[in-house]
């Protein structure tokens, strides 16, 4: 398999052919498409008897830049991994791509059940299955088949006669890009329909990120800000223990293909975050995400968590299910995994698997996984140690306070002369959040009467918040 890249036309008889294979479809899907007929038609050939042995056809693939070839090329995909991939892909881009090529070797119909695949409920063509997959790469070869059902799998083959590309782990399968569909039992394992993950689908068809729902299918939500590194203030503890979990972000990759580190690691980072409300722990998390491009998702605990038997880790499995190079954001985490209780029913030995099964689930999660409470006291210490990084959070202190009250005063509403910043961080005690409360309540009550801030407003703010957090000024 050769990528060619994709030149840019220069002259009028270059540009017009640009135009004119645009429009005949040449992109890297569609000759992706092409090339994996071939590859149905050169087995089909050798399965009804037309030629004595498959033989792999040849073909080059225009490297158009679109994110599904960088996917391919950079990943450096093996030709089984490409066809499976393109396989799992088809039924997304043609609706029913192998029924014409079938119908020339059997022009009076009829089942071909070595060739797989089901059909949908409202899809009527032919939905790829792990017996379609085996098909094109083994044929009917029995060693083979059972050699490519084990590399289906995301496991490791023996030492059956397969190519050598394909005797590791696929790529593919074992980073959860695909799947395949789980089947009843007493179903043949392969029979199950080759599913491609929706954040995968998305990016290759429509160039753009993938973002589920929240729901109570999906109990999480994507944390956004707009705010920067500058507008937060946290001491100097934090903002050394924060720098490693930049560092892992950053170099992670490094550390998993080397060929020590990479076979003794536990795959993924995590981090405890604790410390009153208001002190930073989301917005932390949401700037992380932010520097590095990666989605961070708060997990609604008071979704995940059920009364039913088994039901948390059904709801939790399926953050889990779709998460890839997601940031997971526990809230409130000691709700989940606070001090294990003594099994005293049946009920207590069940909340405690629960938690011990997702403790396993972080664990195998290869992303960065935040929890984050406002009591350490409240977590068990047992589940502390497994954290790389316990990061605190902690009420600022008068200098901080200053800095915070500096970085939340408007830029473009003014504020009285008199008003001293200095005199409020030292005099009371208050967290980032209260301090926003506070300003943007001042400010709306100023622009309200067209005037600027006085410092009554934020008296009056500070007494406000002071009383929904139950102390007195």
């Amino acid at each position: 398999m050769y990528w060619k890249k994709k030149e840019p036309a220069t002259s009028p008889e270059e540009k017009q052919a640009a135009v004119s294979s645009d429009v005949i479809g040449q992109s890297f899907l569609a000759e992706s498409m092409s090339a994996l007929l071939k590859v149905a038609a050169s087995r089909l050939d050798h399965h009804f008897g037309k030629v004595n042995a498959f033989v792999q056809p040849a073909f080059d693939i225009t490297d158009d830049d679109s994110p599904l070839a960088r996917y391919v090329i950079d990943n450096h995909l093996s030709i089984e991994e490409y066809i499976t991939l393109m396989l799992a892909l088809s039924p997304h881009v043609h609706p029913d791509l192998f029924t014409p090529l079938i119908r020339q070797y059997m022009p009076r119909g009829g089942d071909f059940p070595e060739f797989g695949g089901v059909k949908g409920t409202n899809y009527r063509g032919i939905i790829p299955t792990g017996e379609t997959a085996l098909f094109l790469l083994a044929g009917m070869n029995m060693d083979m088949r059972l050699q490519y059902s084990l590399w289906l799998r995301g496991e490791v083959p023996g030492s059956g006669k397969i190519n050598g590309a394909a005797k590791a782990r696929s790529k593919i399968f074992q980073s959860g890009v695909l799947t395949l569909e789980e089947m009843r039992e007493g179903e043949p394992e392969m029979s199950g329909r080759l599913q491609l993950s929706q954040a995968r689908l998305t990016e290759f068809l429509t160039g753009r990120k993938w973002r589920p729902s929240f729901g109570s299918g999906f109990p999480a939500t994507l944390l956004e800000t707009k705010m920067e590194w500058n507008d937060i203030v946290i001491s100097h503890q934090t903002e050394r223990e924060l720098k490693m979990i930049r560092y892992w972000l950053k170099y992670h990759g490094h550390l998993e293909s080397d060929a020590n580190l990479g076979r003794r690691t536990k795959p993924g980072y995590r981090a405890l975050f604790y410390g009153p409300p208001g002190t930073g722990k989301t917005l932390t998390a949401s700037l992380l995400g932010k520097q590095f491009g990666l989605d961070v998702y708060r997990i609604d605990l008071s979704l995940v968590v059920s009364k039913y038997i088994g039901e948390t880790e059904k709801n939790l499995q399926q953050i889990f299910d779709r998460a890839e190079d997601w940031i997971l954001f526990f809230d409130e985490a000691d709700a989940l995994f606070g001090k294990r209780t003594n099994v005293q029913s049946a009920h207590d030995r069940f909340a405690n698997q629960e938690v011990s099964y997702l403790l396993q689930k972080i664990e195998e999660h290869p992303g960065l996984v935040i929890l984050a409470t406002n009591f350490r006291n409240n977590m068990d210490q047992a589940f502390i140690r497994r954290f790389q990084t316990v990061v605190p959070f902690n009420a600022p202190n008068e200098q901080e306070s200053l800095a915070l009250w500096n970085n939340t005063m408007p830029a473009d509403i003014p504020w009285s002369g008199d008003i001293s910043l200095q005199d409020f961080a030292r005099k009371y005690e208050l967290t980032g959040a209260s301090i926003l409360n506070i300003v943007q309540s001042a400010s709306i009550r100023a622009l309200s009467e067209d005037r600027p801030i006085e410092t009554q407003d934020l008296l009056e703010g500070i007494q406000h918040e002071y009383y929904k957090n139950g102390k007195s000024v």
